[in-house]
């Protein structure tokens, strides 16, 4: 099955729908993403070009599988659609956030939070305490919560 986003004119997706892969054979016999938007176009009166095919099996720049990432995350409703960077992007979760193109994913300007203490993680493993660095964008950095648990 291939996937295909439904994008409107602000290129958030609306939709993600499947298609049969031999829907999309173009004269050679080969997949052919032009020949599915075609296809949807014909069946679902919405322009082809307002189509673009995902996969299912990306996720942050990555293939599940081994094999090739492709468009940088699969679609979903509310994501963007970035044609110069032929990339699917979800939600932008803080307005300081950037785009990291290798990782499709958005990125603090100062970069990752740090890492975890070992007696932190220890801490964390025994349930005695739940550390979590939580980003504050008020202040650009990351801070470091303590939840003890109860």
């Amino acid at each position: 099955m291939a996937h295909f986003a439904k994008i409107n004119n602000d290129k958030k997706v609306l939709t993600v729908l499947t298609l049969n892969n031999s829907d999309m054979i173009n004269a050679s016999g080969v997949e052919d993403e032009l020949i599915g938007q075609q296809y949807l176009e014909k069946h679902n009166n919405w322009p082809a070009q307002m189509w673009i095919q995902t996969s299912y099996n990306t996720s942050s720049g990555q293939h599940k599988n081994g094999g090739t990432p492709f468009r940088g995350n699969y679609a979903g409703i509310g994501f963007t659609w970035d044609e110069d960077n032929q990339i699917f992007w979800t939600e932008k979760l803080y307005t300081s956030w950037v785009k990291h193109i290798p990782t499709a994913s958005w990125k603090s300007p100062i970069g990752d939070a740090p890492a975890l203490t070992e007696e932190q993680i220890s801490q964390n493993t025994a349930k005695t305490h739940r550390w979590i660095y939580n980003w504050n964008e008020t202040n650009q950095s990351w801070d470091l919560v303590n939840s003890i648990v109860s």
